[in-house]
């Protein structure tokens, strides 16, 4: 493998999802993985603990997923991005973990690359189960950005957009793969690093002395430091003041939680990734995400051949769920089919979304495979009659 200076493996390859996530990683500028073995998430971080060094950044392997779901926020203080990767049961291990970001603002990355559940379940096969484990895991009022990639091109190509979003509001930013996606080969076209788009860190303008690690300026984002800078900084898992200390009133938590969920759902617009073909003019829509979501394809395609109206809504961005287009789409579309590996899950968001503007049938499958595409062919034939 011939890096440029920069640590992007440029060129044309043929990898799977977990290594092209590891390459995205990298060129977003990510230098710091926690991480503990679990499929079918490893190959993530096998690669990177290969890559890293030769881009001057550090992999450890902690004895569990919790002690690496703080690693990665030490090291964020540290001045590093970061990245920790896990399937659903680390995932649940973490959650205490993933709300001391929410509270803290700490810009991270979780991996999970989602396999059969609960609990044990089914190591080395599919689901996607795990959508609302990320939304709602930790206790308290937060709101999390989740994406959700289809192929290894896109666990690339999206992973940077997951540390550019973390970043930018200062979350901790769901990649919310599964095992088919993680383990399917593909040809992956790794961009030169002039021509990928990186959001840096915003490090603050003040004076030592002037700094507070909350204040926010008006845009609802507090700048950032590294410790060792000279800068004085109090971060912590309780209710806290901008700076950063304790401060255990109804007010400060009203202020402080209004502004941590209003910083995402105040740019709900500009979270809005949802790819669709053929909506315009559909009576049946077919919404889906990550791996289902090609399978939905051949289903639409095949049905649209038949002469039927059906349209295809892809949610890439699953986290903050995109009602108000959801909603737009229920102006025109009669019925709303929603196939995923779980038992019923996003169907929920959907029929919030619809408010009964429109039927939603859900298409639900317990994992360890994908859907037949026949199965939602049969669906779409249902629903259009």
């Amino acid at each position: 493998m011939k890096a440029d200076p920069s640590g992007v493996l440029v060129g044309t390859h043929f990898i799977d999802g977990d290594h092209a996530a590891c390459e995205g990683a990298l060129a977003a500028g990510c230098r710091f993985v926690a991480g503990y073995p679990i499929t079918p998430s490893t190959e993530v971080v096998e690669r990177f603990a290969a890559r890293i060094p030769l881009v001057g950044g550090v992999f450890i392997q902690l004895e569990d997923e919790i002690a690496s779901s703080i690693a990665i926020q030490g090291a964020v203080w540290g001045g590093k991005k970061v990245m920790t990767v896990t399937s659903g049961p680390g995932l649940s291990l973490m959650m205490e973990h993933i709300g001391l970001a929410a509270i803290t603002e700490c810009p991270c990355v979780f991996v999970d690359v989602q396999r059969g559940g609960p609990s044990t379940g089914l190591p080395t096969l599919p689901a996607q189960a795990d959508m609302m484990q990320v939304k709602w895991g930790s206790h308290g009022d937060y709101e999390p950005i989740a994406l959700s990639p289809n192929s290894p091109q896109e666990c690339f190509d999206l992973m940077i957009k997951a540390f550019n979003l973390a970043e930018m509001y200062r979350v901790p930013v769901f990649f919310m793969m599964d095992e088919v996606v993680g383990h399917m080969t593909e040809r992956v076209v790794i961009p030169p690093a002039d021509q990928i788009e990186v959001v840096e860190r915003r490090w603050t303008a003040k004076k030592p002395a002037e700094y507070r690690p909350y204040e926010t300026n008006g845009n609802m984002v507090p700048d950032m430091v590294k410790a060792g800078d000279g800068y004085r900084i109090h971060i912590t898992g309780l209710t806290h003041d901008e700076r950063g200390y304790p401060s255990m009133t109804p007010a400060t938590q009203d202020k402080l939680v209004r502004r941590l969920l209003n910083k995402i759902r105040l740019n709900a617009d500009k979270l809005l990734d949802v790819r669709e073909e053929h909506t315009e003019d559909a009576d049946v829509t077919v919404i889906s995400f990550g791996i289902t979501s090609r399978v939905a394809t051949a289903a639409v395609d095949d049905a649209r051949a038949q002469g039927l109206k059906v349209g295809h809504a892809r949610l890439v961005i699953t986290w903050p769920f995109p009602a108000a287009r959801i909603a737009a789409l229920a102006e025109r579309t009669k019925v709303f089919l929603v196939p995923e590996l779980n038992m019923g899950q996003m169907v929920q968001e959907v029929e919030r979304a619809v408010a009964g503007r429109a039927k939603v049938v859900s298409i639900p499958h317990a994992g360890g495979t994908v859907h037949e595409p026949e199965t939602i062919l049969a669906k779409i034939m249902e629903a259009a009659r």
